[in-house]
C-alpha cells in the first residue's frame, strides 16, 4: 500500500464517517479511523466493513483518541503517517451545544488547532504533504444573510456549535495561507440517511413514524417546525470530500442541493408516504427549542458543481423516503411502497430498540 493510500479519519463511527471509508475502500485506500474509549460497543455503522487487523485483507483500522488530546493526535498521526485527513470528528448537535458549550467548542474548535499543529510539525519534520479536509457547517453562516448562501457569504453563528467551527474555518484558511498547507473548507449544509443519529430531527421523525405504525409510540414530540433546511444525502456529501482534496490548489466549497424546505414539510412527505396525518401524532415541546434559532438555510453548490464536477443525486422526497423505509425494515415493517431494500447497507446496519426513550 502505497503512501499516497493512506487516509486518516476522525469521527469515523459517525454517519458521514462511515460513508467516508466505504468510499475510500472502494478506491483502494488504507483507511484509519480515530475513535474515543467507550464502555460500550459504538461501531454500528461501520462493523460491516471491519475485518480483526491480522488478517491479511483488513484495510480499515482503528485507533483510541480523542480531539481533546493533542499528545495522541500527534502519536496516531505518526504511526499512521497518512497523507489524507478527514476531520468529521465533533460534538455536533446544536441543541446540545447550548447546554455543553466549553467542552463543544474544546472538542470543534481547539480540536481542528490540534489536529492542524500536528499536521504541520509533521510535514515540516518528515516532508511529506497531508493534504486536510476541514468539515464546515451551514450552522455558520446562522442568521440570514444572503440567499442562498455561498463561500463569500459573511458568517453570523448562533450557537457554541457553530461559533466553533467558525473557529475552525479560519484557523484551516490561516494555515492554508501562512504555512502553504493543502488544507480545504466543506461548508456541508444539512445532510441526512438512514445512518443519522436518532437524536437529530429527521432520523427522530422517521424512527418516530416507524414506532407509531408498530404500536410502540403514540405521540412525536417537536420544537421549531418552521426552520427551513437545505437537505441532502450524506453518501452524496461525503464524495465532494473526497473530490476537494484531488484538486491541484486547496480551496473552499459550498455543498448543498439549492433546495430549502422546512421541518412541517419533511413531517408531512414522511407521514403521508406512511398514509398517516402527521398533525394527529406531533406535538410541540418548548424543550426542543434553542435560545438562538436559525430560520432559514440553503446553499449554492455552483462552485462545487463546476470545479469539482459534484452533483447530488438523491432529491429531498428520495431522501426522506430512503430514511422512512430503512426505520421501518429496522423494526420488521414491510416498508410503505412495498419494496423490501434490506440488501442495502443503509438499513443493515440500524440499531433501533423498539423500547427506545431517546426522543
Amino acid at each position: 500500500m502505497t503512501e499516497s493510500k493512506r487516509a486518516l479519519i476522525t469521527g469515523i463511527t459517525g454517519q458521514d464517517g462511515s460513508y467516508l471509508s466505504e468510499l475510500l475502500l472502494e478506491k483502494g485506500y488504507e483507511v484509519h479511523g480515530i475513535i474515543r474509549r467507550t464502555s460500550t460497543f459504538n461501531t454500528d455503522r461501520i462493523d460491516h466493513m471491519y475485518l480483526d487487523p491480522h488478517d491479511p485483507k483488513a484495510k480499515l483500522f482503528l485507533h483510541y483518541g480523542d480531539l481533546t488530546d493533542g499528545t495522541t493526535l500527534r502519536r496516531i498521526l505518526e504511526e499512521v503517517k497518512p497523507i489524507e485527513i478527514y476531520n468529521l470528528g465533533a460534538q455536533s448537535h446544536v441543541r446540545v451545544s447550548f447546554d455543553s458549550p466549553e467542552y463543544t467548542v474544546d472538542a470543534v474548535g481547539m480540536g481542528t488547532l490540534r489536529l492542524l499543529e500536528a499536521i504541520r510539525d509533521y510535514q515540516k519534520r518528515t516532508g511529506i504533504q497531508v493534504r486536510f479536509y476541514q468539515a464546515g457547517s451551514s450552522e455558520m453562516f446562522g442568521k440570514v444573510q444572503d440567499v442562498p448562501q455561498k463561500e463569500t457569504t459573511p458568517f453570523y453563528p448562533r450557537s457554541p456549535y457553530a461559533c466553533a467551527k467558525v473557529y475552525s474555518h479560519w484557523q484551516t484558511l490561516n494555515y492554508r495561507e501562512s504555512y502553504n498547507m493543502f488544507a480545504c473548507n466543506g461548508i456541508l449544509f444539512n445532510h441526512e440517511s438512514p445512518r443519522r443519529g436518532e437524536t437529530f430531527v429527521t432520523r427522530k421523525i422517521t424512527r418516530a413514524l416507524a414506532r407509531i405504525v408498530a404500536g410502540t409510540q403514540k405521540k412525536l414530540y417537536l420544537g421549531n417546525l418552521e426552520s427551513k433546511r437545505d437537505w441532502g444525502y450524506a453518501k452524496d456529501y461525503v464524495r465532494a470530500m473526497w473530490l476537494m482534496l484531488q484538486q491541484d490548489e486547496p480551496d473552499d466549497y459550498v455543498v448543498a442541493t439549492g433546495e430549502t424546505h422546512s421541518i412541517k414539510e419533511f413531517l408531512e412527505v414522511a407521514f403521508g408516504y406512511a398514509n398517516l396525518n402527521w398533525e394527529d401524532y406531533v406535538a410541540f415541546d418548548e424543550r426542543y427549542l434553542r435560545p438562538a434559532e436559525v430560520d432559514l438555510l440553503i446553499g449554492d453548490p455552483s462552485k462545487a458543481k463546476a470545479k469539482l464536477g459534484w452533483e447530488p443525486s438523491v432529491d429531498f422526497e428520495g431522501l426522506v423516503r430512503l430514511m422512512v423505509n430503512a426505520d421501518f425494515l429496522a423494526l420488521g415493517l414491510p416498508t410503505p411502497d412495498g419494496k423490501d431494500s434490506r440488501s442495502n447497507t443503509d438499513n443493515a446496519h440500524i440499531r433501533l430498540s423498539v423500547g427506545s426513550t431517546v426522543d
